[in-house]
């Protein structure tokens, strides 16, 4: 299939590409600048020039293809205090590839997340967020629109990531928690620590996508989860013995003042299931766990040492 990705220079999309190359696939990603160009094109991908705002050029891009994979999401201001205008940045490219593939039965595959699912129990795929009008819930809400184009001839699906997608060049939630505890001197985490985070690696990540674009049935909802949830105290305490640090709680609080932009995330308790993923799509995931992946090192690594 000739297969349009956005987002595919990020972290996850460099990770699909490859994937979808090696099983015979032809992908045509969307780069914003020349770095990310030229990183698609030694990939083996051919480049569409663009972002998630141009419109028409998304429109076109995926009218030209076989299936899309939209991985693409405006982290830049979505955790600089416009998560709504990112939300909706996603909502208008989404509607606009509704729009390009509606009665083609041609595959859509939109990357989301489990956070927040339900409290008390893990989550499955049959478990549907609530659409509150809070700025999560826009983007929620996105995923829903998308799962609903199954209505109009499309063969979407919606693959909820774990909040941690880890590997070796990760620059975010366990990087940042690794920063934070060489900085401050110790590795924290909230209350007990016992808050649990579903886990994923990324090459694992990146083998679902490539399984949704493939054969995922209309409507589905997949979870991208290898782990079904690691305690933060756990986390913590390989961070500690890495950095050398002490391995100490931080009162809830006080997770803004010592976590600073991570705080309003460590504490969620988010369980995931992902069996019915697994038995749809006979999806196992194959690569190391986030303790292992974690104990092996590279997330400690300084700028300098990478260098």
């Amino acid at each position: 299939m000739r297969i349009f990705v956005t987002g595919a220079s990020g972290w996850i999309g460099s990770a699909v590409v490859p994937a979808l190359i090696g099983a015979g696939h032809q992908v045509v990603g969307l780069a914003r600048s020349d770095t990310s160009a030229a990183a698609l094109t030694a990939a083996g991908a051919e480049v569409v020039r663009g972002s998630v705002d141009d419109l028409t050029v998304l429109r076109n891009a995926a009218a030209a293809s076989d299936g899309v994979i939209h991985l693409a999401f405006k982290h830049d201001i979505a955790f600089t205090g416009d998560f709504p205008g990112a939300a909706e940045a996603d909502r208008r490219a989404v509607d606009t590839f509704g729009d390009a593939l509606a009665g083609t039965d041609r595959p859509f595959v939109l990357a989301s997340g489990v956070a927040g699912l339900t409290l008390g129990r893990a989550a499955t795929e049959r478990d549907m967020p609530v659409i509150d009008g809070s700025p999560m819930s826009i983007r929620s809400a996105t995923a829903q629109a998308a799962l609903a184009l199954a209505s109009r001839g499309v063969r979407s699906s919606v693959v909820r990531l774990s909040p941690t997608c880890h590997g070796e060049g990760d620059n975010g939630f366990m990087a940042a928690l690794v920063a934070t505890a060489r900085a401050r001197g110790v590795s924290g985490y909230l209350g007990d620590g016992a808050n649990r985070w579903p886990a994923v690696h990324r090459l694992d990540a990146a083998r679902l996508f490539r399984l949704a674009v493939e054969k995922a049935p209309a409507g589905s909802v997949l979870h991208g989860v290898a782990e079904e949830g690691v305690a933060i105290r756990e986390v913590a305490e390989v961070i500690g013995r890495h950095l050398d640090v002490p391995v100490t709680s931080v009162a809830p609080e006080a997770a803004a003042e010592h976590f600073a932009w991570l705080g309003a995330f460590l504490g969620i308790d988010a369980p995931t299931s992902s069996t019915l993923t697994r038995d749809l799509l006979n999806w196992q995931p194959t690569h190391p766990g986030l303790l292992e992946d974690l104990d092996k090192g590279h997330y400690f690594h300084t700028p300098a040492t990478r260098a």
